[in-house]
């Protein structure tokens, strides 16, 4: 009885062990399996009408104003054209001795130009230096003799007019040559400077004086034309204010011809040219 019972127990145990070996493996099977599924990330679906309706619509549209213009700059940049009317100015003032006196002018200018602004200075060029003595004009060569003593210094001898040294030198000094005379006794020695780029743009300012001066000499000629304008009893004021843009129109004319002279010579003198 007591070998029967250790039989059962026996066999018991065997199975049971056996059981356990199966249930292990089943349940490692089961997890490895499970570890090495790939995973999946779903997300909710889209209605599909809302993306056709993303799809269908438009791009917002932007809108482009046009700037409004600058009333300011245009009355700066743009000036109003005064139309001359000759017979109908002519009854209120002289305007061929106006414009005769605006011609001499330039025409002062420019010989000031050939004369005073080259890049070598000529013996010609001091001869013709106009020289204001007393209340009159004349040639640095009427009041002395002008002699070229090497290439590089001219000689002036004032002897017979001494008294016109201080008036000679301030000319020279202000002729737009860029010169600088020496003194010694009643002689002056002027060097003649080098061909550098100082002195090509010493002579370059030199040609925006000379245009000053002919700008302020138009300017002068038309001041005076208006004013003796206002002083006629028998022109109304309409009449007065067209004639009076009239004379500024035709001023304007003769400084731009003149700035136009100016930065030729520049460019001549620089070498831009």
């Amino acid at each position: 009885m007591l070998r029967i019972t250790a039989l059962l127990r026996a066999a018991s145990f065997t199975a049971l062990e056996s059981n356990g070996s199966t249930i292990i493996r089943a349940f490692t099977k089961r997890y490895i399996c499970t570890a090495l599924r790939p995973v999946r990330c779903e997300l909710p679906a889209a209605p599909v009408a809302s993306l056709t309706a993303a799809k269908l619509q438009p791009p917002p549209t932007v809108r482009h104003y046009a700037k409004g213009k600058d009333k300011k700059k245009d009355k700066k940049g743009a000036a109003a054209k005064v139309q001359i009317n000759e017979e109908q100015l002519g009854d209120l003032i002289d305007l061929a001795g106006l414009r005769t006196q605006m011609e001499k002018s330039l025409v002062a200018m420019k010989d000031d130009y050939v004369k005073n602004l080259s890049l070598r200075s000529t013996t010609g060029s001091i001869e013709t230096l106009r020289i204001t003595y007393e209340g009159k004009d004349y040639q640095l060569q009427e009041l002395g003799q002008v002699v070229r003593k090497n290439p590089k210094t001219l000689v002036v001898n004032l002897v017979a007019f001494p008294q016109t040294i201080p008036v000679v030198l301030q000319a020279i000094q202000r002729s737009g040559m860029n010169l600088n005379p020496q003194q010694d006794g009643t002689t002056l020695f002027i060097p003649v400077p080098k061909v550098t780029r100082e002195h090509r743009e010493g002579l370059a300012k030199n040609a925006k004086v000379l245009f000053i001066k002919c700008r302020d000499r138009i300017k002068d000629a038309q001041n005076q034309s208006i004013k003796k304008l206002k002083k006629q009893s028998n022109v109304s004021e309409d009449e007065a204010f067209q004639a009076q843009a009239q004379i500024t129109a035709i001023a304007d004319g003769f400084v731009k011809e003149a700035e136009k002279l100016m930065e030729l010579k520049q460019a001549e003198l620089l070498g831009d040219k």
